[in-house]
């Protein structure tokens, strides 16, 4: 008995944009957290990564951006599924540009460890919180056993003045005496008169509710 065999040509693997795709959620993901998180990663010595981490991170979007435009050519042989990847950057680039990304984070920021601050506040003024720092009468370490609210080793900045305690809980503390955060002020005071602004007056201040700003120097 003779067996007939049949020669099939094995047809060629489909394109796949699969890497693509996968490489454009990445990049994008890690570019939006790095734009949402970079004010609070300015800290002594995460600012130094920072230096490295943002050119990196923006050459790496620009090469894929550009990477995902040549897929474009494959869209009239392959499917409009190769238009994907340029999609994701292009929606990317359009949140990087118009939303407030850092602003929703300080929003988040705000509403998560409110009560925690506020809890704190209260310790301040009743005087069971106090400067414990050598070095710097005005620091108050807050240690391990607290909610970790205060950015740079969980430490906060207090100010006694004539109208009652101001409370300075950082989100950044770099270097060169930068900071930035949210102070609580006295009951009517002017969160102006903080004695860190006394030299120079604060580069932003914008109110977040009564008593609340948030500060940079």
């Amino acid at each position: 008995m003779v067996e007939m065999t049949t020669l099939t040509r094995a047809s060629p693997a489909r394109p796949s944009v699969r890497a693509a795709l996968l490489a454009a959620l990445v990049v994008s993901a890690v570019t939006l957290g790095i734009a949402t998180f970079e004010l609070s990663m300015a800290d002594w010595p995460s600012g130094f990564v920072l230096l490295v981490l943002v050119p990196l991170t923006a050459l790496t979007f620009i090469g894929c951006g550009l990477w995902s435009m040549t897929l474009l050519l494959r869209i009239q042989r392959h499917g409009v599924k190769f238009a994907a990847p340029f999609l994701i950057y292009a929606l990317t680039l359009a949140a990087l540009v118009y939303a407030p990304l850092q602003e929703i984070a300080l929003q988040r920021n705000f509403a998560w460890h409110r009560t925690s601050r506020e809890r704190i506040v209260a310790r301040v003024e009743a005087g069971e919180l106090k400067p414990n720092v050598t070095y710097n009468e005005n620091l108050i370490a807050l240690g391990d056993g607290e909610a970790n609210v205060s950015a740079g080793g969980n430490d906060i900045v207090v100010d006694r003045a004539e109208k009652g305690t101001y409370v300075l809980f950082l989100t950044s503390r770099g270097l060169k005496h930068y900071f930035s955060g949210f102070l609580h002020v006295p009951a009517g005071a002017d969160p102006k008169d903080f004695f860190e602004f006394d030299d120079k007056p604060p580069s932003r201040l914008v109110r977040y509710d009564k008593d609340w700003y948030f500060v940079a120097n």
